[in-house]
């Protein structure tokens, strides 16, 4: 794909948008897997049966599946994979959220129509007038300039008090438990665990290990040019706007194997955009599992797939039944879907 087309599908991924629509929300309270229960938030199932039995058979050293706890690469999508997706994506919610902080120090934006209406967060408008090249110019507006550090701090700051536009819930509270059980159990049974995502590498950094407890070089996201320069005699980083590498499709198991330089055993996607990264783990030579998480849920988060203009998922559940891949099924093989839920689910035993 040559660079123009992926820098606008890098664009075009992060900013269309889909229709709200959620059902009320609990009282918050996280969880930790138990010891006997790895997978407490999982219906007992065909999911979580191959889930715990393909870890076991990987971390048995007297199995034939055994494989060394270096080569145990775990790879995760984030968006609609580990955290919520609709009705937009979390880093096109910070850019929205950015402008209108830097619009207080930038009076001569006033007459900017595109940055009114990110200011007023008149998503009908961003979606059917400016598109693509609206959202361009506002992550330039965002997300450059400023160095490494600045960038940061600011993302670290929005993540503490930024609110779903349908729940209500911070951010940070709409993960999916599930997952975040998963996580834990792949960590305990020494796996790497790594997020490839298309979103941008510096805001994946300070959102996945402040959400889900995975430290910072175990993430892949897309990336900007960076220029090495001096502030008061002190070196810092200054982000710029000119992408250089999207991380999405066929640029996942190029990630992968740049920045890790192996093949997954393990990895989980939700969309086509993924289906890529799923092959590169099927093709790992060790026993391998790759799957999907399929939103069918309309009451307690989403149900869509195919239709969908954010996070299809069509070519991808195709591959998914060919191939044998796992095809986790939200409303019947989750419990409970966010931590805030873990208390209702508790008190209802």
């Amino acid at each position: 794909m040559k660079r123009s087309k992926r820098i606008r599908a890098f664009l075009i991924t992060l900013f269309l948008l889909a229709s709200p629509g959620y059902p009320a929300t609990h009282e918050a309270r996280s969880a930790q897997p138990s010891a006997a229960d790895p997978l407490p938030s999982w219906n007992e199932g065909a999911a979580k049966t191959t889930i715990i039995r393909f870890v076991q058979s990987v971390v048995d050293k007297k199995g034939p599946n055994y494989v060394s706890p270096e080569s145990r690469i775990a790879t995760f999508d984030n968006d609609g994979t580990l955290c919520v997706e609709r009705p937009t994506y979390f880093q096109v919610e910070f850019t929205l959220n950015r402008i209108k902080v830097l619009a207080e120090k930038h009076p001569d934006w006033q007459g900017d129509k595109l940055i009114q209406a990110a200011i007023k967060q008149d998503l009908a408008t961003l979606r059917g007038k400016y598109r693509v090249k609206g959202l361009g110019k506002l992550m330039a507006l965002t997300h450059s300039g400023i160095t490494t550090d600045e960038f940061e701090l600011a993302v670290r700051n929005w993540i503490k008090t930024a609110k779903h536009p349908t729940t209500g819930r911070l951010y940070r509270e709409m993960i999916f438990q599930p997952m975040l059980e998963l996580i834990r159990y792949l960590q305990e049974s020494h796996f790497n665990v790594y997020v490839v995502s298309v979103a941008g590498i510096d805001f994946m950094r300070v959102w996945a290990e402040e959400a889900y407890g995975i430290p910072r070089e175990n993430i892949l996201g897309s990336r900007t040019k960076l220029k090495y320069d001096k502030i008061n005699g002190r070196p810092v980083l200054m982000k710029s706007s000119d992408i250089i590498f999207v991380n999405d499709g066929d640029g996942k198991p190029a990630a992968i194997h740049q920045m890790i330089g192996r093949k997954p055993l393990l990895s989980f996607g939700n969309s086509d955009g993924d289906i890529e990264m799923l092959e590169w783990c099927d093709a790992n030579e060790h026993k391998s599992l790759a799957a999907y998480i399929h939103h069918t849920d309309a009451q307690r988060e989403w149900a869509y797939d195919r239709g969908s203009r954010i996070g299809t998922l069509s070519k991808g559940l195709d591959e998914a039944r060919e191939k044998g891949w796992l095809v986790v099924d939200m409303k019947k093989d989750w419990k409970i879907i966010f931590p805030f839920q873990k208390a209702k689910a508790a008190a209802g035993r």
